[in-house]
């Protein structure tokens, strides 16, 4: 995947790891080693019961060696304390010998018995084999209980090893998400510094792929970022001189044309306030038509200024014969271009806000056209389709180099059609020219208009 654009992360394919691949490496090691633990402990404990076993055979052998070796003149009395003696001292598995007139052995413990029953296991009690060496009888029955220590010995290792294991793998497991995420520190940090109104995030370089993508990805943001606060400053200039000239050209019109009627009327009524008792019917009527005409023209002056402030209709079913008046007003002017406008009959209403960027931005492209293109022709046409009001402004003028940044009075534009959720399209026509293609939402339920 190709880094973002504007981002300084490259992409080194060599010594680039993903976080999988790292988290399966750690925990794959970890594997391994308690794999190579266990066997260890495994080995270990076979090793001990090999030798256990060995022990208890040989064991077994010396027992019944000694107890054939009792001497046969010797007393009942005493070859049975000998016979115990050698009993006693043996260490045996899986087998009891006994003397069969000898008191019975001791019970077991009770957790042993209980754990006997629980598997199944009937003690031998009378059973076994009886064997006769020299003059004493020995009872030869199998003893499970060296078997249930054995087998509780290994399970008492077993949970010490699945424990073992349990532990180091959280450990490992944490430690390798705590190393892996470390990253998250950064790009958080990074935000931050954004946040603060940084122009640069300051990120490190990742070696995992996933974090070079998202410092990508916010490096890009950045960028994005720092033009869009160049934009809004450079609007807010636009902004700031829009006004001044407004309100310059408004002094200026006040100054020059109203400020003259208004002076015309101020000289008619004065005079006719210094001299009503001398002038005759005659005069009086050529002072009031006076006074008439200048009221109109006063009244024509303030219509057009705000008509150039703000059309009236715009928000209602006036905004057709306010477009057209606009195109009117510019077809008049010795431009050189003749405009064209093209209306749908009727013409859907669009929303308060809608319609006054609809025409402000035919207001401005047309300026723009009239300044810039040096067009012979230029349309203004207006559908509606799909649900949206579509409009398209074409001239056969220079048009704009390939990939210029949007400014002036297209980024104005650009901007109000932002606000009311439509969007503009700039597509250079051939062999020359330019066309602005323009969308707006309709709303879902709206009456028509007839032009």
């Amino acid at each position: 995947m190709p880094p973002a654009p504007g981002t300084k992360q490259g992409f080194d394919t060599g010594t680039m790891m993903d976080l999988r691949r790292r988290l399966v490496g750690y925990l794959g090691t970890l594997l391994l080693g308690l794999l190579l633990v266990t066997v260890l402990i495994n080995l270990v404990s076979l090793r001990k019961d090999v030798r256990t076993e060995v022990a208890a055979s040989e064991q077994l052998v010396q027992v019944l060696l000694a107890a054939g070796q009792i001497a046969s003149d010797l007393p009942p009395e005493a070859a049975a304390a000998r016979l115990a003696a050698i009993l006693a001292g043996s260490q045996l598995r899986h087998l009891s010998i006994s003397q069969v007139d000898a008191a019975a052995p001791p019970e077991r413990s009770a957790m042993r018995r209980q754990l006997a029953l629980l598997l199944g296991i009937v003690p031998a009690g009378e059973s076994g084999q009886l064997v006769q060496l020299g003059s004493q009888r020995l009872r030869i029955a199998p003893d499970p209980s060296s078997e249930m220590d054995e087998r509780l010995a290994d399970t008492v290792r077993l949970l010490e090893t699945l424990l073992l294991f349990s532990g180091a793998t959280l450990l490992v497991a944490w430690w390798a998400a705590h190393r892996a995420l470390a990253p998250v520190r950064e790009l958080e940090a990074g935000l931050q510094r954004l946040a603060r109104g940084e122009a640069d995030a300051a990120l490190p370089r990742f070696a995992l792929r996933e974090f070079r993508r998202v410092a990508g990805a916010i490096d890009a943001l950045a960028a994005a970022l720092t033009r869009a606060q160049d934009t809004q400053r450079q609007l807010s200039r636009q902004l700031i001189q829009v006004q001044e000239d407004e309100r310059r050209t408004l002094a200026r019109d006040l100054h020059d044309e109203m400020g003259q009627t208004l002076t015309a009327i101020s000289v008619t009524a004065t005079y006719l306030q210094r001299n009503a008792q001398q002038l005759g019917a005659s005069q009086i009527i050529d002072c009031a038509q006076d006074l008439r005409r200048d009221v109109r023209t006063s009244g024509a002056q303030l219509r057009a200024m705000l008509m150039q402030l703000r059309p009236h209709g715009l928000d209602g079913p006036g905004l057709a014969s306010a477009l057209r008046e606009l195109v009117g007003s510019w077809q008049q002017r010795e431009s050189g271009i003749a405009f064209t406008l093209v209306l749908p009959a009727p013409l859907p209403l669009l929303a308060d806000e809608a319609g006054v960027v609809l025409y402000r931005v035919v207001q401005e492209a047309l300026t723009n056209v009239v300044r810039h293109s040096a067009a012979s022709q230029c349309t203004v046409t207006i559908a509606a389709q799909d649900g949206q009001l579509r409009m398209q402004i074409d001239d056969d003028g220079n048009g704009l180099v390939a990939d210029a940044p949007r400014r002036g009075g297209l980024l104005g534009i650009a901007e109000r059609l932002l606000m009311v959720g439509g969007d503009l399209q700039i597509v250079s026509r051939q062999p020359h020219g330019l066309s602005l293609q323009i969308r707006l939402p309709l709303p879902e339920l709206h009456s028509e208009e007839t032009p």
